[in-house]
Parts: structure tokens; C-alpha cells; sequence
């Protein structure tokens, strides 16, 4: 399984990800994307800042990238960075289907992706992707599975799914909603000829947003190598909008407020790689300070207070505003 390399892996931050939903496209939900990226949102430019941050992160020691169908261009650019650099082997590279990108490179669409998983949805994205990433793709995750997803009953599309895995793709999916833990527990029992076909989930969770973590322990429990998406809580959770006791936490430790909400997820016995959202070097850098962090118990504590109502999170986010 791809996921074995980075156990193998001996860095600090290996166990840290980069995601690319933030910089393959223009317009995102992020707080603070507009100071992040600046006026300058062409292909071009986004095309040198991912670049940049895939550097950044390899240096430093990550080793799994994660991008999606919907994510603009994202596959695109991780694999022009992956063309022009031949020497790199040890990267984990993880994709998702089931989104369609609708923006057209504008910020302002009124719609920036469209939902379907279908299985014409499925084999019109992995021939996109395969044109794109080729044998360099090692995961292939169902984007945002809920309870309700024709993915979780679709016995064809489980078909195609366990013959991309025979031919040596993982297969997975990620979660999104107030009843992840349901999505699951519903997708752990999937099988095929007998056989569990998932072997790896993205789900959310972050300070503010704890409800999946049950579920995620019972996942990791069967075998399956958990990723966890949104640490940051789409910015809410950064320096200028985190919450007082997440700054006052962050003070304590002479860190910042990215590198404790990372850290709090690291520490939990099922995470097995932890999204960075990061938009520019020096936010991964920061969050890459997080396993570096050391809380007692009594910071733990006043940290885990922060968790919010899983139907208010998900309403909340679904406000935020396409920058």
C-alpha cells in the first residue's frame, strides 16, 4: 500500500501532507485568501506558487500531496512539478473524483464545482486524471461522501472501483457534513467479492469540528489510513481569526495558533496524515512547526472546549464566502 512509505518515513513533518485545494484554483473559501494570494490569480501565477510550495514542502520533509478533479488545476500543476523532477520517488500522490471544477478560472461564478458520483462521473475523471498524473497517482479518493451518496450502493461503480485497486490504485473516499461518522460507518462496510474496498479515508476534522473522530478510530481500526482534511478549519482557526483560548494556548508555547490546532490532531491515535492547506511558504512553514508542539494536559483541556456543534460548524462553513 502507498500509505507504507511514509511509515517508513523517519522526518518530523512526514506525517503532515500538502493539500492543493487552496492554490489550484482562484477562488476558494479560505479566510484571508485575498492577502494570501494577492491581485494576481492567473494560471501562470498559481502555477509558480504551487510549484513553490511543493518544493518547500519536499524539502522540508512531506511526503504525501493531495489534489482532486475539482481542485482547477491542481493535478496539473503537481504534475508538472513531478515532470520536472524525475528524481523524486517517494512521494504519495492522492486525487479525488466526484466533483466537476464549473468556475472557468473566475472567482466570482456562481457556481465554482459541481457533485455527482456516478459512474460515467468516475470514468470520465479517471481518464482525466490518468492523462494528467499517469502511474504517479497512488490514491483515487470519492470526493465528500455523505450518508445519502449513490457511491455507497452503487454495486457497478464498486466494480470499477476494486479493478482500478487490482491494477495497483488505492481506493478511497472523503467525507464532508454534520453526519460524517454515518458516511463511515457506511462506506467501512463496503465490499467486493467478500472484501472491504475502501482502504483509505479524508475526513474533517479540526478543533471546532470533532464529531467524525469515533468513527475515524474505528476506520483506523480496520486498516484504513486516515487523512484529515480542514485542520485549520478554512481559516478560522489561523492567528488573526482564531478563537481568544487558541491564542492564548499559542502563546503559552512560543508557536503559533496553525502549528497547536495541527498539533492536536497529530496526536490522536488514528491520524495518519494531516492536511496542510497552506497558501503560501511561510503559512507551511509555520505549520510545520506542529509536531514540535508539547501540550499538558490542562491545555488540551482548554482546547478541546472549542468544539462546536457539528450542525452549526457545517452551517457556518457553508456561508463562507468564495475569496
Amino acid at each position: 500500500m502507498p500509505f507504507a512509505r511514509l511509515a517508513r518515513a523517519t522526518t518530523p513533518t512526514c506525517h503532515i501532507g500538502l493539500g492543493l485545494a487552496a492554490v489550484g484554483r482562484p477562488g476558494y473559501i479560505t479566510l484571508g485568501r485575498d492577502q494570501d494570494l494577492g491581485a494576481d490569480r492567473s494560471v501562470a501565477a498559481l502555477r509558480a506558487r504551487t510549484h513553490e510550495l511543493l518544493d518547500a514542502a519536499y524539502a522540508q520533509g512531506v511526503r504525501y500531496v493531495d489534489a482532486a478533479r475539482s481542485y482547477g488545476r491542481s493535478e496539473e500543476f503537481l504534475a508538472g512539478w513531478l515532470a520536472a523532477h524525475p528524481e523524486i520517488d517517494d512521494v504519495v500522490v492522492g486525487s479525488k473524483w466526484g466533483y466537476t471544477y464549473t468556475a472557468d478560472w473566475a472567482t466570482d461564478a456562481e457556481r465554482h464545482e459541481v457533485k455527482d458520483h456516478s459512474l460515467e462521473t468516475y470514468e470520465r475523471q479517471r481518464a482525466e486524471t490518468a492523462a494528467l498524473l499517469g502511474d504517479r497517482l497512488d490514491l483515487y479518493q470519492i470526493h465528500s461522501v455523505t450518508p445519502d451518496s449513490p457511491a455507497l450502493t452503487d454495486k457497478n461503480l464498486h466494480a470499477r472501483l476494486a479493478e482500478a485497486a487490482a491494477q495497483g490504485v488505492s481506493v478511497g473516499f472523503s467525507t464532508s457534513g454534520p453526519a460524517q461518522a454515518d458516511a463511515i460507518r457506511a462506506a467501512l462496510a463496503v465490499t467486493v467479492d467478500g472484501e472491504p474496498l475502501f482502504r483509505t479515508v479524508q475526513s474533517t476534522y479540526n478543533l471546532l469540528e470533532t464529531s467524525a473522530a469515533p468513527a475515524l478510530a474505528e476506520a483506523h481500526d480496520a486498516g484504513l489510513t486516515v487523512i484529515v482534511k480542514e485542520g485549520m478549519a478554512n481559516g478560522r482557526l489561523a492567528e488573526e481569526h482564531a478563537p481568544p483560548e487558541l491564542r492564548a494556548v499559542a502563546r503559552e508555547t512560543g508557536l503559533g495558533c496553525d502549528a497547536v490546532a495541527l498539533a492536536v490532531i497529530l496526536r490522536q491515535p488514528w491520524a495518519g496524515v494531516v492536511l496542510s492547506g497552506a497558501a503560501t511558504v511561510a503559512q507551511l512553514t509555520s505549520n510545520l512547526h506542529a509536531p514540535a508542539v508539547d501540550l499538558d494536559e490542562g491545555q488540551r483541556e482548554r482546547l478541546a472546549a472549542l468544539a462546536e456543534d457539528p450542525r452549526a460548524y457545517w452551517e457556518r462553513r457553508g456561508q463562507l464566502p468564495w475569496h
